[in-house]
């Protein structure tokens, strides 16, 4: 009877107690359970969503800033010893008057381009349109006549129907832009302070974060958090960088062939490129409407600039300053465009691979957490041992039967 009531035992514990297929299951369910409770309850973090909504956007800001402005600190800190209360105050001053010098010197002109932009390109697109269609004129070309003049009646339907909600609502609403303003304003206003304490306290926050982890993965949470703000620097300030010398070479290249609304185009160009592999390509697409309704010599010309940009782009500026930190294959960051520009629009298109080099930073040291504490990895890690137990002692030296004869 014993042996019986043991083997059952065993078997119970053999195939559901300790069988790890079972085990990984019941593991998810619970997830899956805690999941589901948590959708039953989403009421009770609304306000931390709230408070979210609140705080993170200027610390957004300003950890960006922080990530752009840090490594001058940290030059004028450990090579030339300046206070570094004194530099920041100094290089928070130098952004200042940037800043004006742009409100006086830019914004004007950016505006009367912008102005000038809005007010003729009506006639820019209507010229485009007739030009596609005198291309299609001829008869065997109708189908795709129709077509084109089909889908332009869609756009410009669907465009005044988008022109007559958002005016009334605009005007309907004016609480909530006085409410948009407010928190743009508040957002300019509190990301300077925060900067200011990050880049005082540059190396106590991490040191701060890493207390309130348990002792044994301390050391591989710092680790951790310093790969992160690396990942992040690197992307932020090559990404921003990139974005600034890209404007600049498409600025150059329309004030060289005459291109109108040179200074526009070429900021676009610089925003858009903020979005990978894409973002050059968009800009190109105002800048050719444009170009067609002034000469068909004038698309040649802006097809060379984009052509010289991207060269230059791709070949000189992109390694030299990006290079490949992120360690991203090319097909993983257009899968992360597509879901996250499919999720979030273009806010995701431009946070969601930083956010991805994130989780695949905090996944890649988890797995290796679990393989080193699962037995599901053991003979693999034995295996690696051996080898590298291998490789490291010397082979012995072959007898040399010549000699000894």
């Amino acid at each position: 009877m014993k042996e019986s009531r043991k083997d059952k035992k065993s078997w119970f514990y053999r195939w559901f107690l300790n069988n790890q297929v079972s085990v990984f299951l019941i593991n998810i369910l619970v997830v899956f359970l805690i999941i589901l409770l948590f959708s039953k309850v989403s009421f009770v973090f609304r306000p931390v969503g709230q408070i979210l909504g609140i705080t993170l956007p200027p610390v957004i800001l300003a950890l960006i800033l922080y990530y752009l402005i840090n490594p001058l600190i940290n030059v004028l800190d450990r090579r030339f010893h300046v206070n570094r209360i004194l530099s920041i105050t100094v290089v928070f001053i130098l952004i200042a008057a940037l800043i004006v010098w742009g409100i006086i010197s830019l914004i004007p002109l950016v505006q009367s381009q912008i102005e000038s932009l809005i007010k003729n390109w009506p006639s820019y697109w209507d010229s485009l349109k007739n030009g596609i269609q005198n291309l299609f004129s001829d008869p065997k070309l109708h189908v795709f006549r129709e077509r084109l003049m089909s889908a332009d009646d869609n756009i410009s339907k669907g465009f005044e129907n988008w022109i007559d909600q958002i005016v009334p609502q605009t005007f309907s609403n004016i609480g909530s832009a006085i409410s948009i303003v407010t928190n743009v304003v508040m957002i300019l206003l509190t990301a300077p302070f925060i900067l200011f304490f990050m880049l005082k306290d540059d190396k106590k926050f991490k040191d701060y974060i890493v207390k309130f982890a348990p002792d044994r993965i301390r050391k591989s949470t710092s680790e951790m958090l310093t790969e992160i703000s690396r990942s992040l620097s690197s992307y932020i300030t090559g990404q921003l960088t990139v974005a600034f010398w890209v404007a600049v070479m498409f600025f150059i290249g329309y004030l060289i062939i005459g291109q109108r609304y040179a200074l526009v185009l070429g900021i676009t160009a610089g925003i858009l490129n903020l979005i990978p592999y894409v973002g050059s390509a968009l800009a190109l697409l105002p800048s050719l409407v444009i170009a067609a309704f002034i000469a068909p010599s004038m698309v040649l010309k802006v097809i060379i600039v984009f052509l010289v940009e991207q060269t230059i782009e791709t070949r000189v500026v992109s390694p030299i300053i990006v290079g490949n930190k992120m360690q991203m294959h090319p097909v993983t960051t257009i899968l992360v465009l597509l879901v996250s520009a499919g999720m979030y629009g273009l806010v995701g298109m431009i946070a969601g691979i930083p956010i991805f080099a994130i989780l695949k930073i905090i996944c890649t040291r988890v797995f290796r957490w679990f393989k080193r504490n699962s037995n599901w990895y053991d003979d693999e890690q034995k295996e690696e041992a051996e080898q590298k137990k291998k490789q490291a002692t010397p082979e012995p030296l072959a007898q040399k039967s010549d000699d000894s004869q």
